[in-house]
């Protein structure tokens, strides 16, 4: 089995467009379609034949382009079956626990609700990679749109079960502000701190903040360290539930 290569540019403002892409098959998998024309950029630089979009939620920057690339290139459309109703030219339905092959490399959809009620993600276990658009970001979460506290932070506790060395892609460059709230909660985290330097750097660069891990989130994504003691002290929930300390991080973010 070859080594998946992987094309990662901006769509619209901060959406992030992703391009899987097997040499052996030549096979090449959008991640979402949030927008035509830097998709059909990327595709051009690289070479690459679209084949496949790999839908994780309803929302327009993440369907947008469906339609038209569907129509350019006859690509099948894999997407959330509890979400059909709202996403275009589907082809493939799938839900929590199903597998499939992308170019002979497995494929599990993991349902990760919260941000819309049927949103998943893609996770390829041999190549260690997640694809969890909206779910995670890196040093934040999606906003709770179509969901409660409690459902998000149940389908963050199954990411946070992914190795630590799985790489994460993810919807939005986000990461700065991330930075800027995270401090706020977890302001005495040193790992925390070192990361945030370095994406101020980063960003002020131009470079992009994605990847990141599951391993390096663990470490400094508040959203994902409410069991924490010493953000349950900063918060004055030492004996909350772990959800309750979740929502009210996600409360501040919404606020911040």
């Amino acid at each position: 089995m070859t080594a998946l290569e992987l094309d990662l540019f901006l769509c619209r403002t901060d959406n992030f467009g992703v391009l899987l892409h097997d040499p052996a098959s030549g096979a090449t998998a959008s991640i979402d379609a949030p927008e035509e024309l830097p998709i059909l950029e990327a595709l051009e630089r690289r070479g690459w034949r679209l084949t496949h979009i790999l839908t994780t939620h309803h929302h327009g920057d993440h369907v947008a382009a469906n339609v038209s690339l569907k129509e350019r290139f006859g690509v099948t459309i894999i997407a959330p079956k509890s979400e059909a109703s709202k996403i275009p030219g589907i082809d493939k339905l799938v839900a929590d626990g199903d597998r499939f092959d992308f170019a002979g490399h497995p494929v599990e959809v993991i349902e990760t609700a919260g941000h819309t009620a049927g949103h998943i993600c893609y996770y390829l276990p041999e190549d260690k990679l997640l694809f969890a658009a909206d779910t995670l970001f890196a040093l934040g979460c999606g906003r709770l749109f179509e969901g409660t506290a409690e459902t998000m932070w149940q389908s963050l506790s199954r990411l946070m079960a992914l190795p630590d060395d799985t790489a994460v892609y993810f919807g939005h460059e986000y990461t700065l502000a991330n930075a800027h709230f995270a401090v706020t909660i977890d302001p005495d985290n040193p790992a925390l701190k070192e990361r945030a330097a370095e994406i101020e750097e980063t960003r002020s660069d131009g470079g992009f903040t994605a990847p990141t891990t599951i391993g390096l989130e663990k470490q400094t994504n508040p959203f994902l360290r409410a069991a924490d003691p010493k953000i349950r002290a900063n918060l004055g929930m030492e004996k909350a539930s772990d959800a309750a300390v979740f929502a009210e991080i996600r409360k501040r973010k919404d606020n911040f």
